[in-house]
């Protein structure tokens, strides 16, 4: 007999809640999130108890799917029940994420209404379910699924092509050609959004990866373009391809003009660019990333015998030693009594501030270069400071720029055009990895 079904985010978020009995409150949501983020281990149980609650969850695309119950309930059974309303999720709205959770949120609940009756499972047969269900499904937008329109781009060098430098990166489309000089060009530009929380005992909690491959062609004529990607590159967990490090994608979708004939046997996809921009393949990896975390950070947070507060930052980048974060700023959310800030900073490119407004901390580092470390000191004049006020510290939200680096790995081998452009053309290579979420606890 279940009580409630609820979905949440990996921030605790809730997305949907449906109570069938009464039993318990909407608390039983913060109760259930707090303790399945108080765990140490990576793998939370399936099944866990709180004051007399059994909560039975699931994690898929990102979210946690969760049932609750009062009674000595089989929880194969809920476990299952969950399972189909996942599966049913993504028959009827294409894909499990958050952002198809929120926009078929209505489809979700006329579901739960016709799976359960108070409490107990009537159905979770499609073939059944589809004869009441009435609310249309909101599909995403063609091609609009990560959206990653307003991403600036970086130089990047691969084995097979010479890159752009910053300046021709973020160069805008133009339509006439004679502004641009009548230079041959053309861009295939891999670009990466990066979400992650960490825990404060440093295990990643969650880390989602949202990307795209976009081409930007200036070439007066160009019949067909082969883009040859990684041979290695895998598609959904259970799927494996050569010998080597493999990389995987949990889904992707392409652009209705791209032909995948070589695709499956050669990993290349095929198509013909049109005059300006155009994205030809997305893709998304949830939870389990090939690369850990690009940054590590060491708190130690304090309060000294002048009744200051003290926080002393240890930030690594773990990116390789030929690599570079750059533009990376470090938001510390503070008390919100903070009246001044003294700082030591291990180098003088840095500058950081306090923002009342905010109520935080804004620690600014321009390049951050791979396999070093940066650290900071900060002395908080709070007055009224007491031992509740250090529990208004952080999370420490992260915002930066990786160029030349993907966290995925994905890579283009080659790309070719059909016919061969006479005269001087060049072509370009761009790898770009942006912060969406990047979120660190203390």
């Amino acid at each position: 007999m279940i009580s409630q079904v609820f979905i949440l985010t990996s921030k605790g978020d809730h997305l949907i809640y449906k109570d069938f009995r009464g039993e318990a409150g909407v608390d039983a949501i913060s109760a259930f999130y707090e303790s399945v983020t108080a765990l140490s281990g990576d793998q939370p149980p399936v099944v866990m108890a709180h004051k007399g609650m059994h909560f039975i969850h699931v994690r898929q695309g990102g979210l946690y799917w969760v049932a609750s119950t009062k009674t000595n309930a089989s929880p194969f059974t809920i476990i299952e029940f969950l399972n189909r309303l996942t599966a049913l999720t993504k028959d009827y709205c294409g894909t499990l994420s958050e952002k198809s959770v929120r926009a078929n949120f209505a489809l979700i609940y006329e579901l739960l209404d016709e799976m359960v009756d108070y409490g107990y499972i009537q159905t979770t047969s499609t073939d059944i379910l589809k004869n009441f269900i009435q609310t249309e499904a909101e599909s995403s937008k063609p091609f609009s699924l990560f959206d990653l329109s307003n991403v600036g781009l970086f130089g990047a060098e691969t084995q097979q092509s010479k890159v752009a430098p910053s300046t021709a990166a973020t160069r805008p489309i133009m339509s006439n050609r004679g502004e641009q000089g009548g230079k041959n060009e053309i861009f295939v530009d891999v670009i990466e959004r990066l979400a992650m929380v960490i825990g404060s005992n440093g295990i990643v909690m969650k880390a989602d990866i949202e990307g795209e491959i976009r081409v930007k062609c200036y070439l007066p004529n160009c019949s067909e373009m082969r883009i040859g990607l990684n041979e290695e590159l895998s598609i959904g967990k259970s799927q494996l391809r050569g010998y080597g490090s493999a990389v995987r994608v949990d889904e992707c979708s392409f652009h209705q003009a791209v032909k995948l004939d070589e695709f499956d046997s050669y990993r290349i996809i095929k198509v013909c660019p049109s005059q300006g921009e155009q994205t030809v393949m997305q893709y998304q990896v949830c939870d389990d990333l090939p690369c850990g975390p690009p940054f590590r950070l060491f708190p130690s947070i304090e309060r000294d015998s002048g009744n200051r507060l003290l926080m002393y930052l240890k930030l690594r980048c773990d990116l390789p030693p030929k690599s570079a974060a750059i533009n990376v700023s470090i938001t510390v959310p503070v008390p919100k009594g903070s009246v001044s800030l003294s700082q030591e900073l291990s180098s003088p490119d840095q500058r950081a501030e306090l923002q009342p407004k905010n109520k935080a901390v804004l620690w600014e580092i321009p390049r951050f270069p791979g396999g070093s470390q940066l650290s900071a000191l900060f002395k908080l004049e709070v007055p009224g400071l007491s031992s509740a006020s250090l529990l208004e510290v952080g999370p420490v939200g992260m915002c930066f720029e990786l160029p030349k680096h993907t966290c995925t790995g994905l890579q283009i081998r080659f790309f070719r055009l059909t016919p061969t452009q006479p005269g001087l053309s060049q072509r370009w290579v761009r790898y770009v990895t942006h912060s969406d979420s990047y979120t660190i606890r203390v």
